[in-house]
């Protein structure tokens, strides 16, 4: 048993290591690193590069979620399901945060959180679209909408019967999501956040 869940993380973590935004950055010229927010999802590729190419890398990364469930769940059939996709989900939510191809460090999970949670528990993905494009409606911030879209998830997830493991993916998500987002979180509370349609330049 515990070899199978050891691979099962191990190949997720991979999966959700793979960058994106970093490649396709990379195939047009350009390094998203070194621009804008210095992030390597999607949202940062819109300013760097335009939505030609933000749009793939946003469905990539969700792909890379999608995958890892699946993946936990074939690769460690003695296990719970519902287990065995969370965590190799979750596995690969870190791989896209703290990508070993990039020394460590990565994106900050939303797409990736969205992958897994559309195979998990469908419906938070609904809920957190809902409030994710009511946010960026109102205030054109991308960085918010991610912040509330993980907490109303994690209070949707929470509320309904759904397994354990569905619960702890949903908390531990948000809280992987608002971590990631301190930065943001210190720009939008100084009025110094970009907003939406707001072209990066060079990272100062």
């Amino acid at each position: 048993m515990i070899i199978p869940v050891a691979l099962a993380l191990l190949l997720s973590y991979l999966v959700g290591s793979v960058p994106f935004g970093f490649i396709t950055g990379r195939l047009l010229g350009v390094d998203v690193r070194r621009h804008g927010s210095g992030n390597i999802g999607a949202t940062n590729v819109l300013r760097v590069v335009g939505p030609a190419a933000a749009v793939p890398v946003l469905l990539l990364d969700a792909s890379k979620g999608i995958a890892a469930v699946y993946l936990g769940r074939a690769l460690a059939p003695g296990l719970d399901p519902a287990w065995a996709g969370t965590l190799a989900g979750m596995a690969a939510i870190a791989g896209h945060n703290w990508s070993v191809f990039l020394g460590f460090k990565g994106g900050k999970g939303v797409a990736t959180s969205a992958g897994v949670a559309m195979v998990l528990i469908p419906w938070s993905v609904v809920v957190g679209l809902i409030v994710f494009l009511a946010t960026i409606l109102i205030t054109r911030y991308v960085s918010l909408g991610s912040l509330l879209a993980a907490a109303a998830t994690a209070v949707y997830v929470l509320a309904v019967a759904a397994p354990l493991p569905f619960k702890v993916f949903g908390v531990a998500g948000a809280v992987f999501i608002t971590v990631r987002h301190r930065s943001n979180i210190k720009r939008l509370l100084a009025g110094q956040e970009a907003r939406l349609g707001q072209r990066a330049g060079p990272k100062s």
